[in-house]
């Protein structure tokens, strides 16, 4: 399958001139009245650190020009990957998640202006704060309600379902390492409940970072990031039952292909996966079904960068004329700050 570039990679989130500018980790999501939704963890010192913000960024221009960044997600804590999850007539939910103010410390033993900060943090934060959050809005993005606390935890967060079933897929928050979960969500409560789970006899492989989608069929189709020592690659994984039963995850790409991935599919049929490949050339990726997921056409680059392995988290979008805009984090080089960045470009 042949792409198309249009025009050039552009920068949509940044802060260049502060020592809080680093972003990353980003999703977008064409809301219900048109306009373009980016959320991203920004505001940073760096890749780890306790400053994150979850913000959100919006386009009424079809990508052209964005909204700066503002913050739906700003707790004390290390405010990480901004998911997106449109539902209903008007619905979005806004996802993230953190890291302990110990395990902040641990990370910036040296840095004193990081340890001052984190000082701050009270066992009271932490009671309130730590873990996988998100909040829900009824209005396009305009508001958004309370905090509330999930389970799991993913970087493009829930999907809902033709029926209108909200489902999401995610590593728990309390115990990473244990295979990928799926929990049904109420978009009225916030309150989530459990559905089923995805595990893999190999035992040298940590599944993290997941995405499903449903398939015209009613099959669901999940994406997973699979590592361990030297893998760095997605598996995939079907459910027949709406989440309770999964297939045994296959490994998609060869062991460095890249990850983690985000799936969509495309008013054509065209089932599309970008991910990001942290070997040289680094960059951003795409793979292609048109058998719905049984046969892929892989490692098709949409961008290209040699200045870092700190890249990656793409997810797309497609517009009413066939336009696909995919929207990822990378850095022009080791010594600037990564930032949001997004590429347009066609099937052709």
């Amino acid at each position: 399958m042949n792409i198309k570039l249009i025009g050039k990679p552009k920068t949509i989130i940044s802060n260049p001139n502060s020592r809080h500018g680093y972003f990353a980790w980003p999703t977008v999501s064409l809301l219900q009245d048109g306009k373009i939704a980016v959320g991203a963890s920004g505001f940073r010192f760096e890749h780890i650190c306790p400053f994150g913000k979850a913000v959100i960024s919006y386009s009424f221009d079809g990508g052209e020009t964005y909204t700066l960044p503002a913050p739906v997600i700003d707790t004390p804590l290390d405010d990480r990957d901004a998911g997106l999850c449109t539902f209903g007539e008007k619905g979005l939910i806004f996802t993230s998640f953190n890291n302990s103010a110990e395990m902040q410390r641990q990370h910036n033993k040296e840095n004193e202006y990081v340890q001052s900060y984190i000082n701050t943090i009270t066992q009271e934060d932490e009671e309130k704060y730590l873990g996988s959050l998100f909040r829900i809005s009824h209005d396009c993005g305009i508001t958004f309600g309370e905090i509330h606390h999930s389970p799991v935890t993913s970087p493009h967060g829930p999907t809902e379902l033709k029926n209108g079933t909200v489902l999401w897929a995610g590593n728990n928050f309390y115990n990473y390492n244990d295979g990928i979960e799926i929990v049904s969500l109420n978009t009225q409560n916030g309150e989530t409940e459990f559905v089923g789970k995805i595990t893999t006899d190999d035992e040298s492989v940590i599944l993290n970072e997941p995405y499903l989608i449903e398939l015209p069929d009613g099959k669901l189709l999940c994406h997973i990031r699979g590592e361990n020592d030297s893998m760095f690659t997605v598996f995939q994984s079907f459910s027949e039952d709406k989440g309770k039963t999964w297939s045994a995850p296959e490994m998609l790409l060869d062991e460095t292909g890249g990850a983690p991935p985000h799936l969509i599919q495309l008013r054509s049929g065209v089932l599309l996966c970008t991910y990001g490949r942290r070997k040289l050339p680094y960059g951003i990726m795409a793979m292609f079904s048109t058998d719905n997921g049984k046969s892929w056409e892989k490692d098709i680059p949409i961008y290209k960068n040699y200045a870092s392995d700190d890249i990656g988290y793409p997810s797309t979008i497609e517009l009413d004329d066939g336009t696909l805009i995919t929207v990822f984090y990378a850095t022009d080089g080791e010594d600037k700050p990564c930032k949001i960045m997004q590429q347009k470009w066609k099937i052709v």
